[in-house]
């Protein structure tokens, strides 16, 4: 490690509990909700997916950096963490494919880090007081000075971030040629997602979060994807509307993550802010359909309320967590609509449920025909 590295840091979480460490990445200060992440691979995919957007994580894995950085392996074209907490933040790696060290990359892209922490008790502590905000200081120590900066930080209740992180202009991938047609309304959507889709053969156009439902007709798309992204669903207004514009057409439409949530709230199911959210690449999840069992990868931090789904006339449970028993999937009765909270597209991995594209597809196709 560098000398920066083993410079001193402090993380300083809202309740006023403090964790001293080192410091790696970027001299400062990073702010956001703190999360934990228990996946054993794929620390690059994490940094770069824009639904961690506003959140400081904490890696459960005990090495992070280990294997380098690869200019390919990236969600989007920046880390959209705050800042991160881990264990041990190894700057030599053993990949001969790797194109950098993470601590070149952190600095590149101004990302803080706390290393050489007990991340075992800071998890224990997040399942069981919940999520709250965090900042990590490498720079100030004073801890008094700090807890007045951690108090300005708005919380993620409420908060609307997707417009935040989406594509600035619309844009097109895939064969132009294709029969196949989906408009997808990028609400930070991960860039894994949308190869799932061109590598079955799919043209997409990806339009900003808010834009105009008026422009993304225009497209003449044959289905729409509600991508994933950061922030609290039940905050944008704008989404819900155009989403319940997008469902009178009777054509098939497909939300992950926070587009499975905002699919919901069109539907008048309300949402909520868990308790700390489930992160991770093992998590199981029930096919109520199929009666299958998939181990899934997941990032969120709200779900879909199971007391109103059970209440409602509009949607269908088509998966549930097993862990937790909350919902993973659901199916508009009247629309060929549906969702799943958790990532099919998950990259290095699982790949249990990458049939959903399949079943997508095969349900524009239906459609056409």
């Amino acid at each position: 490690m560098t000398d920066k590295a083993l410079q001193d840091a402090v993380l300083l979480l809202e309740d006023g509990t403090v964790f001293r460490g080192k410091a790696a990445g970027k001299k400062g200060i990073g702010v956001g909700e703190i999360c934990f992440n228990t996946g054993m691979t794929g620390y690059q995919e994490i940094f770069t997916d824009p639904s961690y957007f506003g959140q400081i994580l904490v890696t459960t894995n005990a090495h992070i950096g280990n294997y380098g950085i690869k200019s390919a392996e990236v969600e989007s074209e920046n880390i959209q963490i705050a800042g991160l907490v881990c264990k041990n933040f190894t700057d030599q790696y053993s990949r001969p494919l790797a194109d950098t060290a993470i601590q070149k990359y952190f600095e590149e892209n101004n990302i803080v880090c706390i290393h050489q922490l007990d991340t075992r008790a800071i998890v224990k502590h997040i399942r069981s007081k919940g999520a709250m905000n965090c900042l990590i200081s490498t720079s100030e120590l004073d801890v008094e000075k700090l807890m007045e900066k951690c108090k300005e930080i708005p919380s993620m209740e409420g908060l609307e971030l997707a417009s935040k992180v989406s594509t600035s202009d619309s844009y097109d991938m895939g064969d132009d040629g294709s029969d196949i047609k989906i408009a997808v309304l990028d609400f930070g959507t991960k860039k894994n997602i949308l190869k799932c889709f061109v590598e079955r053969g799919a043209y997409l156009k990806v339009f900003p979060a808010k834009t105009e439902i008026e422009e993304i007709l225009k497209f003449g798309a044959d289905g729409f994807f509600l991508s994933n992204g950061p922030g609290d669903p039940s905050s944008m207004d704008y989404a819900i509307s155009t989403i319940k514009a997008l469902l009178e057409l009777k054509k098939p439409m497909f939300g992950i993550c926070l587009g499975h949530q905002l699919l919901a709230l069109a539907n008048d199911i309300p949402t909520y802010k868990m308790h700390h959210g489930h992160r991770g690449i093992n998590h199981p999840v029930k096919n109520l359909v199929t009666g299958y069992c998939e181990i899934t990868s997941q990032n969120h931090g709200f779900g879909v309320s199971p007391e109103a789904i059970a209440q409602s006339t509009k949607v269908e449970i088509t998966h549930q967590n097993l862990n937790d028993n909350t919902i993973e999937g659901i199916k508009v009765i009247d629309a060929p609509a549906f969702s799943v909270q958790y990532h099919p597209e998950a990259s290095p991995g699982p790949h249990d449920s990458r049939y959903l594209f399949d079943d997508f597809i095969a349900l524009i196709k239906n459609h056409k025909n």
